[in-house]
């Protein structure tokens, strides 16, 4: 008895850990944000909403965080189509070199972001195209399409495959089953991946730093050069409502397909 209280005692020891380890650092940024002084200080120097009165004055952020939008938006309206494609073909179908493939989805991971970057900046370079917004929504793409392909994968493999012969059976052509049928079941993989892709390229920095300019900054990279002069308590309140964004998202996707679909797609 005694033996089995320890080990329950102990495990949610460490389990209370790790809840103060993992959510200490957002609320010092949240208590910061509301601070009435002029310095990031913890805890706050009284309360304020002047921070936030700041942020939704500045043009600056608020034309950076419009060109963070952008860039989620076009990262995921790229990953849906391919993502989906490439997870279901993974899941359902005898691909030649299956393996090869699998290893090679995992190359955004292994490779460091630094080396990606680096590769990206050349390609856009050379296409003429660097400077732009657009080509960063497709390398956050193609950095992050594996969180996409994943959680449609664990869709697809769930899908009876019965229900694809049964719509064969009564005539349905090929398009009009995987339209009907196929898509439809892996709809929730696909809702999964394309919050994750969303919320990932909103908080993109490295790959974003190397394919702008000054001229068209996304909003983690002026957050960066903001801190480099000085860290002042409007950077805590614009990082709350990247926090809030992100929370948002998983309220949508809570609602939409359920948490517990989004963590057996991991």
């Amino acid at each position: 008895m005694t033996t089995a209280r320890g080990k329950t005692v102990f495990l949610w020891t460490l389990v209370i850990i790790s809840i103060v380890t993992l959510s200490a650092p957002t609320l010092v940024v949240l208590g910061a944000s509301f601070t009435a002084g002029n310095m990031i200080t913890f805890p706050p120097q009284g309360l304020s909403l002047k921070w936030y009165a700041s942020i939704a004055q500045a043009t600056d952020l608020r034309e950076a965080f419009l060109r963070s939008l952008y860039v989620s938006v076009v990262c995921t309206l790229i990953a849906i189509p391919f993502g989906t494609l490439a997870g279901i073909a993974l899941a359902k179908y005898a691909v030649r070199f299956e393996k090869a493939l699998q290893i090679y989805l995992l190359l955004p991971f292994t490779i460091p972001l630094i080396g990606s970057g680096i590769g990206l900046m050349l390609i856009f370079g050379n296409a003429g195209v660097l400077g732009q917004l657009w080509p960063v929504g497709i390398a956050c793409c193609v950095i992050n399409l594996p969180f996409m392909i994943w959680a449609v994968t664990a869709s697809a493999s769930s899908l009876d495959p019965d229900l694809e012969l049964a719509a064969a059976n009564c005539g349905a052509p090929p398009l009009q089953t995987f339209l009907m049928v196929t898509l439809p079941a892996v709809t929730p993989g696909v809702i999964t991946g394309s919050l994750l892709m969303f919320i990932l390229a909103l908080n993109e920095f490295l790959v974003s730093l190397l394919l702008v300019d000054a001229r068209i900054v996304t909003l983690p990279v002026q957050i960066y050069n903001s801190i480099r002069s000085i860290i002042t308590p409007d950077l805590a309140a614009i990082s709350v409502v990247f926090i809030g964004c992100a929370a948002l998202a998983i309220m949508i996707l809570d609602r939409l397909v359920g948490l517990d679909v989004f963590l057996k797609s991991k």
